[in-house]
Parts: C-alpha cells; sequence; structure tokens
C-alpha cells in the first residue's frame, strides 16, 4: 500500500471508482440477461420492454465510462435485431 498522503487517497478513489464500476456492469450483464431469457421464451412484448431497459442501462453505462461506447452501441443493436427477429418467424 502506499505511504504517501497523496498516493493514500488516490489508492482510495481508485477503490471507490472501481467498486462503482463493477456495479455499473453487473448492472449490464443482468439486463441483458433479462432480454436474452425473454428472446429464449419467444415473448416479444417481454423482450421489448426488457431491450428498452437494457438499452438504458447500456447507455447510462457507456456514458459514466464504465463500457466502451461503441460497445454498448454494439450490444444494444445485436440485442434489437435478435428482439425484432422474433416477429419475423
Amino acid at each position: 500500500m502506499a505511504n504517501h498522503k497523496s498516493a493514500i487517497k488516490r489508492h482510495k478513489q481508485s477503490l471507490k471508482r472501481a467498486a462503482r464500476n463493477r456495479a455499473a456492469r453487473t448492472r449490464v450483464k443482468n439486463a441483458v440477461k433479462n432480454v436474452r431469457a425473454a428472446i429464449q421464451g419467444n415473448d416479444k412484448n417481454l423482450a421489448q420492454t426488457a431491450l428498452g431497459e437494457a438499452s438504458s442501462v447500456l447507455a447510462k453505462a457507456a456514458g459514466k465510462g464504465a463500457l466502451h461506447w461503441k460497445k454498448a452501441a454494439r450490444k444494444i443493436s445485436r440485442l434489437a435485431k435478435a428482439v425484432n427477429a422474433l416477429g419475423a418467424e
């Protein structure tokens, strides 16, 4: 662990940020999991609702820097494509 006062403060800050980012990534994983579960169950309405929530969670995580913005956009796009494919079957 650090010895200087400023280094101790930076270490504490990094731990706080890491915890915040971990929580944001966990929320993303759960939201994506909910969409995929609805897709597996062939429930279009539930999938669309879950997709809206997941899009919001992904956008917030990207905006806060917990997730890269292009990764968030890619996930939203792929989930939307999968949800839209439910109606085509």
